[in-house]
């Protein structure tokens, strides 16, 4: 007899399992379609669970009851959800009625417990749910009589899959039908063998399922299940009667649909956590609920996966959590981001989530008082910012015994030196007073005191038995790792829940920014407009050549071409038309110049489209000596730039540095980079663009001025799967660094000893620390400059490098810590070696031209990432001081940067560089303005006597074409005409 293959038998086996699992089985036509509920199963749970209410209600309705009860709840189910009513029940004529008992979080109510175990799972099969038609659906689970989940199943062994449940539930189940509507179920899955996938509210054609799936091999799938489906686990472990309550009581949210600009739109949306969500918080609740305080995790999800919500639900299960001796694991859960505008999102998200007024407390500007009351009154949730943690360092001292969780999100941002060091003697449960006195009686010699001081403070900084650390981040660093992941046998760190950016591209979760990536190539000529020929340091020199290439006003105007009209010609009417852009520039000085030459070229063009600008402070421009802000530029507070960009007509969102990480906006859809990128700073930066915006929104588009293809791939590589530590830092390297800045002879033994004396003494004043540091200065300045260099670069590691490791490893050295205190205190003066600015003065621009080098995609290989330790610091040896001609300079720029320039490339740059210098001339202004001089020729004759003028002031930086204008009469009277024309039209007057 052949193997069964068809879609009956593979529902079968899902049926057989949950009911060998409690589950009771009910037949199809015990479902009533008017009321969409198993009626009988209903009232067996009131009757079992409630008896004496509904004896209170039966005596009100009489032989109505049902009937009338049975009405009172559909109501309730269609105004406030089936979600709301199996959390919070109804109440009917004063008798109030649950329809669901959760899990208690400890075992000392017995009565709870019977409760709980008196909740009723069934499922059917092929249900006719709709009164109009008899459509069926293949599995429904109900709870207690109210349908909870429905399933669409399909079998590829007979050529249907999972994209044909998916197609069927789109196209085939109407969204209006009261079963379907939002709300009355929670969740509707479409499954087949392989794959499983799920959506929490259809909605016709428009519907948007999500991935469901474990991952396989890192990527999208499921792994091999040797003794069934790959998809068991669905049936076997989500479904299961402790899962779905605990995802009913747990996870499932309803919450507000805002518009483009963050307003409420009276919409609402039902999240149903994904698989790897479900997975990530069960796991991580397990292991601190037999752990308990003291441990560290990291949890490495790609950006996009719904990390704000995972962080929520993390959260709150963590607020409640309770060990196996029914003690409260934490006494509060302390929730860190170090970016506002994520941070606003955290918080937003936490209290959606929050169903239990007040739990939630959210400390903003640094209001250290604020911080240290929550602490100490132990408050369930405490969302803070990482800037609010130095200013209460000195605020607590008695928080003994307290136990805390903290919920890091972007691991990487600033965990690591004095400001986790502040952030940990917050939570310690000892003050250094305390530990001091805790080491036992007087000490024998003042040496002893300072040296348990000293070992106290390290007991601070070290790991912290009372904190457990939850790190959430997409791209972990090697310090993160090292911090956070979990050690393996082999000495490698590794994630303690991974879902990674190859399973979340690859199940289309989010979008590779990778596929559609150009790459350009600057070429450009430069000239030396000066007769002698003054030397510079070569290294230096050729930096500022290239510089002075980058943010000339040419360079700039001719890239804000290329980027306003590839928006205009190939990214305007994606995304339904609301597609926008991001310029990401070096520095707040290219930012101001691209606002400005963005909104000049807009204005020029007449395009409806606007530009904002994002920097961080108040930027100086040498060329014209204004002071710019983003505020003053964009016209409003820097605090709405984020919200204000969501209005339809901001299409251009031109930053430096600011919302280049965690910021989240579905619509951008192109990114023109004029950046140097590297490394993490490259995934994060181009990971602005992964965002989904269904169904509109199929893909993504970058346009590349300054990186290579090859740079990008190896930036992206090691975070596109797992992400592996491949061994620890060896701590040993410090006192290889302390013996090398001891042979500086800058300071010594006692110099060392003296400061901690005073450092780690209450009676110390700060004016004896300076004196001990002053001298440490001079010597400093006595030495020559290549030593200067080393000295400040060993020092640097030193610092570094202690204040990471003394938060992976305790250190049992004294000594160490003393002469860490000293280092980390040492203000050495700045470096006189200055670049030579002048340089810049000396020379101009001859030709630029931009060229595509490489379009397509760039491909990342299905391997695990590895990240070294921090390895050798070098010897900080100077480089050779290289000095070079300015002529020579500018040779071997040109000969990298230049290549065949034609004669149309030199002349379009000839005309935009006069151009902005005719703009500059206010008088000609006045006189070509038609109300002064009506006269066209008298105009004419205005102009033609400035352009004579500024031609000879250019002879020096432009003279082959001066040469030519002069050869030339008819190219010199076709160029003067073309520029009365082009000036005359677009001055600001004209």
């Amino acid at each position: 007899m052949a193997t069964k293959t068809t879609e009956k038998d593979f529902e079968s086996s899902i049926e057989a399992h949950l009911v060998a699992n409690g589950f009771i089985r009910r037949k199809p036509e015990q479902y009533d379609r008017a009321t969409c509920l198993d009626r009988d199963q209903l009232f067996q749970f009131i009757e079992k669970t409630q008896p004496e209410t509904w004896k209170k209600l039966k005596q009100q309705h009489g032989e109505q009851v049902k009937e009338r009860f049975l009405s009172r709840l559909v109501k309730e189910i269609e105004a406030r959800g089936a979600l709301d009513v199996l959390r919070k029940g109804i109440t009917d004529l004063g008798c109030k009625f649950d329809f669901a008992y959760f899990q208690p979080e400890s075992t000392l109510n017995p009565d709870h417990e019977k409760l709980y175990q008196g909740n009723i799972f069934s499922v059917m099969r092929q249900v006719h749910y709709s009164t109009k038609n008899e459509n069926s659906i293949d599995v429904m689970l109900f709870l207690n009589g109210l349908p909870i989940i429905t399933a669409e199943l399909k079998n590829p062994l007979r050529h249907q899959t999972v994209e044909h449940a998916i197609k069927q539930y789109k196209f085939d189940r109407d969204p209006k039908e009261p079963l379907l509507s939002f709300g009355r179920c929670l969740a509707h899955f479409a499954v087949d063998p392989e794959m499983i996938f799920m959506v929490s509210e259809l909605k016709g054609g428009g519907t948007q399922f999500l991935p469901f799936n474990k991952g396989c091999n890192k990527g999208a799938g499921n792994p091999l299940n040797a003794t069934g489906y790959k998809t068991a686990y669905l049936w076997e472990e989500v479904w299961q009667k402790d899962s779905l309550l605990e995802i009913i009581q747990h996870f499932l949210q309803v919450v507000d649909v805002e518009d483009d600009k963050g307003k409420p739109t009276g919409r609402k949306k039902q999240i149903f956590p994904r698989y790897h969500q479900i997975d990530a918080v069960r796991r991580l609740v397990a292991d601190a609920k037999v752990t308990g305080d003291g441990k560290n995790y990291l949890i490495q999800h790609s950006a996009g996966s719904g990390k704000s919500n995972s962080i929520a639900w993390l959260t709150h299960r963590l607020a409640s959590l309770h060990s196996k001796k029914d003690e409260r694991v934490f006494d509060s859960v302390i929730v860190i981001t170090d970016r506002r505008i994520l941070d606003r999102q955290i918080q937003k998200t936490i209290r959606s989530f929050s169903q239990v007024i007040g739990v939630v407390t959210c400390i903003e500007n640094q209001k250290s008082k604020e911080l240290a009351k929550a602490l100490e009154q132990g408050k369930d949730i405490i969302i803070t910012t990482l800037q609010t943690f130095p200013f209460v360092a000195e605020k607590l001292t008695k928080l003994s015994g307290k136990r805390f969780a903290v919920v890091i999100d972007e691991a990487h941002s600033s965990q690591s030196g004095e400001t986790n060091k502040a952030l940990k003697e917050v939570l310690t449960a000892k003050t250094l007073e305390a530990a001091e006195k805790a080491e036992g009686g007087e000490s024998s010699s003042e040496e002893d005191e300072i040296n348990k001081a000293v070992e106290a403070a390290m007991k601070v900084r070290g790991r912290l038995k009372n904190v457990s650390f939850f790190a959430f981040t997409a791209t972990p660093k090697a310090k993160t790792l090292e911090l956070f992941g979990t050690p393996q046998p082999d000495g490698t760190f590794v994630p303690f829940s991974l879902y990674s950016m190859r399973q979340a591209i690859e199940e289309n979760f989010i979008l590779d920014v990778l596929k559609n990536y150009t790459t350009l190539k600057i070429f450009f000529a430069l000239i030396k407009k000066v007769q002698d020929d003054p030397q510079y340091e070569r290294n230096k020199g050729t930096f500022l050549l290239r510089s002075y290439a980058d943010i000339h006003p040419h360079a700039i105007a001719k890239k804000v071409e290329v980027m306003v009209e590839h928006f205009h010609g190939q990214v305007r009417d994606r995304i339904g038309k609301k597609a926008k852009a991001m310029i990401v520039t070096r520095s707040r000085l290219h930012a101001v110049r691209y606002k400005q030459a963005v909104d000049k070229f807009l204005k020029d063009k007449k395009y409806p489209y606007k530009a904002l600008v994002a920097f961080s402070g108040e930027v100086l421009d040498p060329d014209t000596g204004m002071k710019f802000t983003e505020s003053g530029m964009n016209g409003f507070p820097e605090s709405q730039t984020a919200e204000t960009f969501k209005g339809k007509e901001f299409r251009f969102l031109i930053v430096a540095e600011k919302f280049q990480t965690g910021f989240d906006q579905p619509l951008l859809h192109t990114m023109y980079v004029d950046k140097v990128l590297t490394g993490l700073n490259a995934v994060q930066t181009l990971s602005r663009l992964n965002r989904i915006c269904p169904p509109e929104k199929e893909d993504t588009f970058i346009l590349d001025f300054t990186n290579d293809a090859d740079d990008i791939q190896k930036a992206f590589q090691p975070y596109y799967e797992s992400t592996t530590l491949t061994e620890k830092t060896d701590p040993n390297k410090l006192y290889d660094l302390k013996r090398m800045l001891e042979d500086y002879h800058v300071f010594n033994k006692a110099d060392v000893d003296a400061f901690a004396k005073i450092y780690f003494s209450e009676k110390g004043k700060q004016e004896q620390l300076h004196a001990i540091l002053n001298p440490i200065v001079d010597n400093f300045k006595a030495k020559t400059p290549d030593k200067q260099a080393a000295f400040r670069s060993h020092l640097k590691d030193f610092v570094r490098l202690y204040a990471f490791l003394a938060q992976v490893i305790r250190f049992a050295d004294a000594e160490l810590e003393k002469f860490y205190q000293l280092t980390r205190h040492i203000r050495l003066p700045l470096s006189s070696d200055k670049l030579p600015i002048e340089l810049m003065q000396n020379i101009n621009m001859d030709s630029y031209r931009i060229q595509t080098t490489s379009t397509g995609t760039i491909k990342l290989l299905a391997e695990d990432g590895e990240l070294k330790p921090i390895g050798d610091l070098g010897t900080a040896k100077p480089k050779e001081r290289d000095f070079a001609p300015l002529s020579e300079l500018i040779q071997y720029i040109n000969e990298n940067f230049g290549t065949e320039f034609t004669t149309k490339d030199k002349v379009q740059g000839f005309a935009d560089d006069m151009q902005r210098r005719l703009d500059k001339n206010e008088v000609l202004k006045e006189k070509l303005d038609p109300f002064v001089n009506p006269s066209v020729e008298t105009r004419k004759l205005a102009f033609d006597s400035a352009f004579g003028e500024t031609m000879e002031d250019m002879i020096d930086s432009n003279f082959d074409l001066y040469k030519k204008f002069k050869e030339d009469p008819n190219f010199a009277a076709m160029f003067q005409a073309y520029m009365f024309q082009k000036f005359i039209y677009t001055k600001p007057n004209g």
